[in-house]
């Protein structure tokens, strides 16, 4: 995904706001989730890259790196080089063209970054003449291994944190049943995750990193739900109930997270009781066997347009009640 452009992807302008950019990332993700577009790999796709696009823009310092860099934004800054060093050798970055005014980059050969710190073999420069370290280094976190003449030496990278913290958002449907994500890791390569069952907003799940760049930690927050409202691995909810259930008793559908069921309302039930279906909320995140409760609160809803035979009839039930 390196030539798209994030702000793009997400439809919001370049100063956008950090809630700016999270209403329209919340908005897409309801768009294009894989639960409501099941076999839709287009779908699945546009929803894998917003979600790298937020991960980025969400980030103050992502961010500020990817509007200074562009694309390439993850490989100039694992390799240390400055804007001053990127622009003094006519590479772009910040830099405009001379009569469009818009922002030039691309990507340094193997020769020009050579150019720019000196090379091997004891040239001079602010790195370093050695092979063995100096813009060595630099050079294989900005073009890797591959980029290496056959027979060149072998170096060194930098070393990195046992873990980097990224935040994931989430919907509470991701959170009971448990997903993947696509992240886009600090080299510029993208990372599949897992998201387990349960997890809560301030949940911190570590995840290994396949590339060996170390550990993430995953900052999870679950996005407020239409239907429920999550009380630790509870669910809360609201059950209308017509008047005459209320009174006489009946049956209510409860949404679960599953499926509808039935519930039995007694006769004579009070507007705001609530009722404790066990066993049918949130997989606790250790144990996601284990689950919490619905919490299904009666709200009784009176009739607003009588007919003139259904208002005498009240008449004579409160003439009764005296």
């Amino acid at each position: 995904m390196a030539s798209m452009d994030y702000y793009q992807l997400l439809g919001v302008k370049k100063d956008a706001t950090e809630q700016e950019i999270k209403k329209a990332f919340r908005k897409l993700a309801q768009q294009y989730h894989p639960d409501k577009n099941q076999g839709n790999k287009e779908s699945e796709q546009r929803f894998k890259e917003i979600n790298e696009a937020y991960s980025v823009l969400s980030d103050q310092e992502k961010r500020s790196q990817y509007d200074r860099w562009g694309p390439e934004w993850e490989q100039y800054a694992k390799a240390g080089v400055t804007p001053d060093d990127y622009r003094r050798y006519g590479f772009g970055g910040q830099g405009t063209g001379p009569s469009t005014g818009r922002t030039q980059s691309r990507t340094m050969t193997p020769e020009e970054f050579e150019q720019m710190f000196g090379g091997a073999g004891g040239m001079g420069g602010g790195m370093g003449g050695s092979t063995a370290g100096g813009y060595s280094s630099i050079f294989d976190s900005l073009f890797g291994g591959g980029a290496r003449q056959s027979g060149a030496p072998r170096y060194e990278g930098r070393s990195t944190p046992s873990a980097r913290e990224v935040p994931v958002e989430v919907t509470l449907e991701e959170a009971f049943r448990g997903g993947t994500r696509v992240l886009q890791d600090a080299d510029g390569s993208r990372v599949e995750v897992t998201i387990p069952r349960g997890v809560k907003t301030g949940s911190k799940v570590r995840v290994k990193d396949p590339s060996g760049a170390g550990d993430l930690l995953l900052r999870v927050e679950v996005l407020p739900d239409n239907t429920f409202t999550r009380e630790g691995d509870n669910l809360r909810v609201k059950v209308p109930v017509d008047l005459y259930t209320a009174i006489l008793g009946g049956e209510a559908q409860i949404p679960t997270m599953d499926r509808p069921v039935a519930l039995t309302i007694p006769p004579g039930t009070q507007n705001g009781r609530t009722f404790r279906l066990r066993n049918l909320g949130m997989p606790q995140l250790r144990n996601p066997d284990q689950r919490g409760d619905i919490l299904a609160d009666v709200s009784v809803k009176l009739p607003t347009k009588l007919s003139a035979r259904e208002k005498e009839l009240f008449e004579e039930l409160r003439s009764l009640a005296k």
